[in-house]
């Protein structure tokens, strides 16, 4: 995985130059991910010289001593987060954004481990579990499912993937699943949220035996549907259909142990396309280390190559390599 971008860093340090006490009241106003990613950027940080401290400090004083204070306003976020994420992800995150209070209830769930979670809310009506899993980050509604047995992960995908929106009755639903009031909920609008893509995305997180099953079920069900949901996939193999200039940026971003154990369950044509876009050398000493490596268990390639996948999709979102394959290529850009 490659290591914290620049401003993540800057970040982690800034935070340890106020101190815990202060430091602390910042990270009350995040969310569950920008903590982890804090807190391992913090883990990962050596020794700083002073001078890099002051001139972050400067850098900060810098920018809010240019004028007028921050008035940030919702064209403002919508139109940030579009350039950064793209068209479809952004609108999947601003929904969420701009329903307040109306989902307030599952921000603890953020919180909880997926174990716990499943534990909480397998009892409820399928319905009540695809509303609260579209509302998650799509890894941690995918470790959920991987808890359910078959037939209720079948039917809550089927669910999730049938899902053209969430209601204000469902997002009351939601809340009473989890014994909290939900404020607001008659003026709320239907949030855009579930569908083929979001199945799809959570599909990419169980593992490819769950993958396969709740599938196979969809089909049963509608082929067509079923299909939708596969070409709106990207898995590991769909790298294959990656150009060589973007496998040349991904490989840039891969730490080689990780690039090992990932190409461990790799296709050899796959393997193969890595290889020629290596250098002689890099590409040699892969080769041996691939040879070299013993039998590694199929829940570190999966994790390996999930960790990968997230590199792929941030890259694609940056612009930085074309996605093509089974999705079409503004998919995920």
């Amino acid at each position: 995985m490659s290591a914290p971008d620049e401003g993540i860093e800057k970040s982690a340090l800034l935070l340890l130059t106020l101190g815990s006490d202060e430091a602390s009241e910042v990270l009350k106003h995040l969310g569950p991910r920008e903590v982890q990613k804090l807190g391992m950027a913090m883990a990962s940080l050596t020794s700083q010289p002073r001078a890099k401290v002051e001139a972050l400090i400067d850098e900060l004083t810098a920018h809010y001593d240019k004028g007028a204070p921050i008035e940030p306003n919702e064209e403002q976020i919508r139109l940030m987060l579009t350039k950064a994420l793209g068209d479809d992800r952004a609108a999947h995150i601003i929904s969420r954004i701009m329903q307040g209070s109306d989902t307030a209830g599952i921000e603890s769930l953020k919180w909880m481990d997926s174990a716990t979670i499943a534990d909480l809310i397998r009892n409820e009506h399928p319905q009540i579990i695809a509303t609260i899993l579209v509302h998650l980050e799509f890894d941690q509604a995918g470790e959920i499912l991987k808890q359910f047995p078959d037939r209720l992960r079948n039917d809550v995908l089927l669910r999730i993937a049938t899902l053209d929106g969430v209601q204000p009755v469902a997002l009351q639903e939601l809340n009473e699943a989890l014994t909290r009031m939900l404020s607001g909920a008659s003026s709320a609008k239907k949030a855009a949220m579930g569908g083929v893509r979001h199945a799809a995305e959570i599909l990419n997180f169980i593992g490819a035996a769950a993958e396969t099953a709740v599938l196979d079920n969809v089909r049963e069900y509608d082929p067509d549907l079923a299909q939708k949901i596969l070409d709106e996939m990207f898995v590991f193999e769909n790298i294959m259909d990656i150009d060589d200039r973007g496998i040349q940026t991904l490989l840039r971003e891969i730490q080689s142990d990780s690039l090992v154990i990932a190409l461990k369950g790799a296709a050899p044509e796959l393997r193969e396309k890595i290889f020629k876009n290596m250098s002689q050398r890099a590409s040699e000493m892969l080769r041996e280390d691939l040879e070299a490596k013993g039998p590694v268990r199929l829940s570190e390639v999966e994790a390996e190559q999930k960790e990968i996948l997230k590199t792929v999709r941030r890259l694609a979102e940056e612009g930085q390599l074309m996605l093509g394959g089974k999705g079409s290529d503004d998919a995920y850009v």
